[in-house]
């Protein structure tokens, strides 16, 4: 489940520019870098629910 911390830290990602937001691998690096330890990590078992959450902007699966 993404929770608001989670959510938070992924705008802060998509924001920085540094990376498209499909490539998830370098999602995690720059999330890592930035000290955002706990979204690489999560990223890791909800792929579906991130993509989704960057397709639509919900944070939950329908």
């Amino acid at each position: 489940m993404m929770t608001d911390k989670i959510r938070n830290e992924i705008l802060i990602v998509r924001g920085s520019g540094k990376t498209n937001m499909f490539d998830v691998p370098a999602v995690q690096q720059i999330a890592d870098e930035m000290g955002y330890f706990d979204l690489a990590l999560w990223l890791e078992d909800h792929r579906s629910e991130y993509s989704h959450f960057i397709l639509t902007g919900e944070m939950t699966l329908s």
